[in-house]
């Protein structure tokens, strides 16, 4: 990145001699220099060269109630004068963490009522691994160890969460997946559809997962795992059919099934969670992000009753983080979900915000490189296409990340996931904000067909 501050070629080149940056390509970087946040608030982010730019992805799609709330930051400088840090290892607890543990069986869906607490989503998937072989192990099938995931999918980046996720790049490096993790087919109609109907490949993406349980055998399968709206996969939205087909095969079988709720959850739908928009019925629910709108690292698993039940027999769960539940973070979270229900936050998104985000979104449907827009509650996809009839791609162009480029330098940002563009701005986002996301999102869409075509 080019700079007419000097304060930034500091900062970069701190970048170059000391940080490591996650999923990046490390000399790539040194090169071009990395753009510096400086600040923020609300919806908007500023960087060390003043330019103002809307965050279209919340952060990582974790900044809920926008940046700058002090309320939040309130709650951390409380929380660290009266107790900074304490372990809930040795049969301890604190009150953050208890209180948040209850506030969060009471927003959840019915029956799910207990909290483990890590430091992240990943870690959140992991402890999953874990806990499912543990309860299948108490119930007398130590054998029913394999996790079914989906292509694509985005279960964190540690060694079982990458594991989980289907992201053939991440599984490139470090001979991954470990064993007892296997991958059925992801609900994306518009790439892989093919001749099929949304409607007919909704079912048959659905019907993988029987296939899968079969060919595995019942009796070696622990749980299956997936999000409701695959996230980082680039919102990929399932076909109307394919998850009351996927609920009528969890009922036939004797497995678990996980939501992984990172992303979807906290509002992101319209609902608190994924799995109360196409109300599923989970029995573990990962989540993180927007559980501290993303102020402090904060990442947990929701686990069902039933399951509880189970572990209460078995003994000691021996697992666990030394930040597990730190009471700053459960703090934090404790007074961001107090805002989102004190403000109705996700009310206003189901009502007023996801609405006309989607209406306005849909409008870039007219434009020659659009090839599909979709979208659920505050996130969206653009399908970027050479063809719209055929759906065919401009090959070996990297038109995502051309147009990623044009987003940042007329300040916004979204995400390129290959030749998708996803959003996922903050939930307080306004609709004159809206209108601006859009409106900056066709200019670059015109930059990019114009660069494309030059």
């Amino acid at each position: 990145m080019t700079s007419n501050n000097p304060q930034t070629r500091e900062w970069q080149t701190l970048s170059n001699d000391h940080h490591l940056a996650p999923f990046s390509d490390f000399k790539q970087l040194k090169e071009k220099g990395p753009r510096i946040i400086t600040s923020a608030k609300g919806v908007y982010l500023w960087d060390s060269e003043g330019n103002k730019i809307l965050d279209g992805m919340a952060g990582l799609w974790c900044v809920a109630i926008g940046y700058g709330r002090d309320e939040l930051a309130d709650a951390a400088s409380k929380q660290m004068r009266e107790l900074p840090y304490y372990n809930l290892f040795f049969q301890t607890a604190h009150p953050p963490v208890l209180e948040l543990a209850k506030a969060i069986a009471d927003i959840a869906p019915e029956g799910m009522n207990h909290v483990f607490f890590t430091g992240s989503g990943s870690e959140g998937n992991d402890t999953m691994l874990r806990m499912v072989r543990h309860y299948w192990a108490i119930k007398g099938q130590p054998n029913k160890k394999v996790i079914i995931s989906r292509k694509n999918g985005y279960h964190g980046s540690t060694v079982a969460g990458a594991s989980l996720g289907g992201m053939t790049y991440m599984h490139e490096q470090g001979d991954l997946p470990i064993p007892g993790i296997v991958h059925i087919a992801q609900p994306y109609w518009f790439a892989e559809g093919g001749d099929m109907t949304p409607e007919e490949f909704g079912i048959w993406a659905a019907n993988q997962l029987e296939e899968k349980i079969l060919e595995v055998g019942v009796d070696n399968v622990g749980a299956f795992i997936a999000e409701p709206i695959q996230g980082a996969g680039g919102v990929i939205i399932p076909p109307e059919t394919y998850w009351p087909r996927i609920k009528e095969i969890l009922a036939k079988y004797d497995i678990l099934f996980v939501a992984d709720e990172v992303i979807c959850g906290f509002g992101r739908t319209g609902e608190w969670f994924g799995a109360d928009f196409y109300d599923l019925k989970p029995d573990m629910m990962t989540i993180a992000k927007g559980l501290t709108s993303g102020y402090i690292p904060m990442g947990g698993l929701i686990v069902r009753d039933e399951v509880v039940d189970v572990l209460n027999e078995g003994g000691d769960f021996n697992h666990g983080f030394t930040y597990s539940g730190h009471p700053v973070a459960a703090a934090v979270a404790l007074e961001n979900i107090r805002i989102m229900r004190d403000e109705k936050i996700i009310e206003r998104v189901n009502a007023e915000t996801a609405p006309y985000l989607q209406k306005r979104l849909r409008e870039l449907n007219d434009h020659p490189l659009v090839g599909e827009v979709r979208g659920v509650g505050l996130l969206g996809a653009i399908e970027l296409v050479q063809d719209k009839a055929t759906r065919k791609r401009y090959e070996g162009k990297g038109v995502g990340m051309i147009c990623r480029q044009f987003c940042f330098d007329n300040g916004l940002i979204m995400r390129a996931v290959g030749d998708t563009m996803i959003i996922a701005p903050p939930l307080v986002i306004t609709p004159a904000e809206i209108d601006e996301l859009v409106t900056k999102a066709r200019k670059c869409l015109d930059l990019t067909l114009s660069a494309l075509q030059g």
